[in-house]
């Protein structure tokens, strides 16, 4: 058997665009409800090497990107940022002007990626217009999309060829609708793979059937957590990136330890059969 910690954390490709980045990153959903353990927590994950940190403008109104840009006074190079335009927004100039308005919130000059929260009422064509002319303008480096199925993306590859360089879904233990075709699909064509909810959205915690039983049974043999053995079985394929929210900073530490983790084929394959892999119900869920 190999060894169950790597040296380094495991990196991954983020799409084609040249970059790679930390296996687990930090998600931002709901963190305007206690800004100063967000502050703290955001601050901290960025010390563990959480470099990449998930945002939205609809998130808190705006609220939460306000946070995130305080959190990153001075120390903006270490992130690899991420925000969403609204749906509702998504026009040609609707992109434009909301990309504009989060940088501001953001205080910073430039995000590293800029994603499509989820197709909307405007055409894919200007959206992906307007993504084009602002990665042009210097103020995003690449872009995206979210909650998007295969047939989407699709859709989407025919108007924007590779250009696309992630899709962000829901993703966790109990939910990988998204290995059927998403994850194929994605693989294919080098689009990297963003997993938000990694946990269930709370769900995971109160967890105690076999499943969760198998989860503590592997952790206790890797000196880990059910958390760190939830987030490796997810990040197994070599193309997922998970963005867990948290503002604990317990929770932050295991997050990061987990991107050293690796199981043995077995442990994988036990934790498939505790969690298997429900028939495809059509589209991706939302969370």
């Amino acid at each position: 058997m190999t060894a169950t910690r790597l040296a380094e954390p495991l990196r991954v490709p983020f799409g084609r665009t040249g970059r790679s980045v930390t296996v687990i990153g930090q998600g931002t959903w709901t963190m305007e409800r206690d800004a100063r353990a967000a502050l703290r927590a955001l601050r901290r994950g960025l010390d563990l090497g959480l470099e990449h940190i998930d945002t939205a403008e609809i998130y808190g109104g705006g609220a939460v990107e306000r946070l995130v840009g305080r959190a990153l006074r001075g120390v903006r190079e270490r992130a690899f940022l991420v925000s969403k335009v609204d749906p509702a927004r998504a026009s040609r100039t609707g992109t434009m002007r909301a990309c504009e308005e989060s940088l501001r919130r953001l205080r910073t000059d430039h995000l590293d990626a800029y994603l499509l929260h989820w197709a909307g009422p405007h055409p894919l064509e200007e959206t992906f217009e307007a993504f084009e002319t602002l990665v042009a303008q210097g103020k995003i480096r690449c872009w995206g999309v979210s909650n998007f199925d295969e047939t989407m993306l699709a859709q989407a590859r025919q108007i924007a060829g590779d250009r696309i360089a992630c899709n962000q879904v829901m993703y966790h233990l109990r939910q990988r609708t998204v290995e059927h075709a998403v994850l194929p699909y994605c693989r294919r064509h080098d689009i990297a793979i963003v997993g938000y909810s990694p946990f269930g959205a709370g769900a995971f915690a109160g967890a105690d059937d076999e499943g969760a039983r198998l989860l503590s049974m592997i952790a206790a043999s890797h000196d880990a957590t059910p958390r760190q053995v939830a987030l490796a079985f997810l990040a197994r394929c070599g193309r997922a990136l998970l963005i867990p929210r948290t503002v604990k900073l317990a929770h932050l530490a295991e997050n990061g330890r987990a991107a050293t983790l690796r199981l043995y084929p077995e442990e994988i394959a036990a934790l498939d059969r505790a969690f298997p892999l429900t028939a495809p119900t059509g589209g991706v869920p939302l969370w």
